[in-house]
């Protein structure tokens, strides 16, 4: 496997052992290349992460291997790292790392992490988002192709509402869009905010996009997953290294490039060059948080207008106030209501 190696990066050098296990046997590529790829990309993939409590997706023995998502931070994480508390859905808690340096990322990656998890909220606020995702996942029959169409209609319908996007790819066949939010809405009302929006996205473009839960409805449609706005469910990080053969990244992309170019053309030998001419171009981000009031206003004429409220949660959620009936519908019992009791 080779001699550990240290790379140095923000003034701390970083240990990386058995530099030369293979990560991808299809590339080759090794240990050592996921940490040159990330070094390369430091300043971007810790803008991403900075202060966000972090689930790291390990690979310890490649993508052939066992993965596994670790929530807590290991016990041996340097002090250097801090953590957060963050609550769980059962309302158990767990205390994540909250990378502060670029350091803390290729600390990561040397325990096996190719994709970084991180919550959409800051370490001194854990309870409120700081970011509106909205995951755009093609459906079997659809393709990336489908998920750009439905990004630069959903683009205009951001615009409208106030809201200004952030486009990257996912990595795999999907966009993923960050809106930059003010900290000041509960998990619960930004998953409303998402719900509204992917249901006019829906609306404006039948047929091809849907916000059904439930497989057996989707059809050959982008989905528009809003429980990815759950508490506890995230999404890969911008320059996160996705587990497929060729070793993909989530990009990062202007909006004028989302209809130019194909998830295949990022990996960990062509970001590196793009970051080194381009940077980060989602640097700005941060320079300013949206108002979501118009998309809740949305969600309650969506509600007032048409009957329509809350949506199923994921299988592990407790039940919710207000949420349908989370059960399949091709299983669902359609049985008469019983007679009330003394009629």
């Amino acid at each position: 496997m080779g001699e550990a190696m240290e790379l140095q990066i923000g003034g701390r050098a970083v240990r990386v052992s058995n530099p030369d296990k293979v990560y991808f046997p299809d590339a080759g590529f090794r240990k050592i290349d996921i940490a040159r790829y990330f070094e390369a990309v430091a300043p971007g993939a810790l803008r991403a992460l900075r202060d966000r409590p972090t689930t790291l997706q390990r690979f310890v023995d490649g993508i052939g291997g066992e993965a596994f998502y670790q929530k807590r931070a290991p016990r041996d994480m340097p002090d250097w790292i801090p953590t957060a508390r963050i609550a769980f859905p059962s309302g158990r808690f767990a205390d994540e790392m909250c990378p502060t340096e670029e350091a803390a990322v290729l600390w990561a990656v040397n325990r096996g992490c190719l994709t970084f998890h991180p919550w959409p909220v800051r370490r001194e606020d854990t309870d409120h988002p700081d970011e509106l995702r909205i995951d755009l996942d093609p459906q079997p029959g659809t393709d990336f192709s489908d998920a750009v169409r439905a990004a630069l209609e959903l683009r205009g319908l951001l615009e409208e509402l106030g809201l200004h996007g952030w486009p990257k790819t996912s990595g795999g066949r999907g966009l993923h869009i960050f809106v930059p939010i003010q900290p000041r809405w509960t998990f619960t009302e930004v998953r409303r905010a998402v719900i509204a929006i992917g249901r006019e996205l829906e609306r404006r473009m039948p047929g091809r996009v849907t916000t059904a839960w439930w497989k057996e409805q989707r059809g050959e449609r982008i989905f528009v997953d809003y429980n990815q706005m759950a508490r506890d469910r995230t999404i890969a990080s911008a320059y996160s290294v996705r587990p497929f053969p060729n070793a993909p990244v989530s990009a990062p992309l202007h909006w004028d490039e989302v209809d130019q170019v194909r998830p295949d053309l990022f990996d960990i030998t062509t970001m590196p060059a793009r970051y080194a001419e381009l940077g980060d171009v989602h640097a700005e981000m941060d320079a300013k948080r949206h108002d979501i009031t118009a998309a809740l206003a949305l969600a309650d004429a969506h509600e007032n207008d048409h009957g329509l409220g809350d949506m199923p949660y994921p299988p592990e959620y407790p039940k919710m106030p207000g949420e349908p009936k989370r059960v399949q519908p091709s299983r669902a019992r359609h049985d008469p209501e019983p007679e009330p009791k003394g009629k």
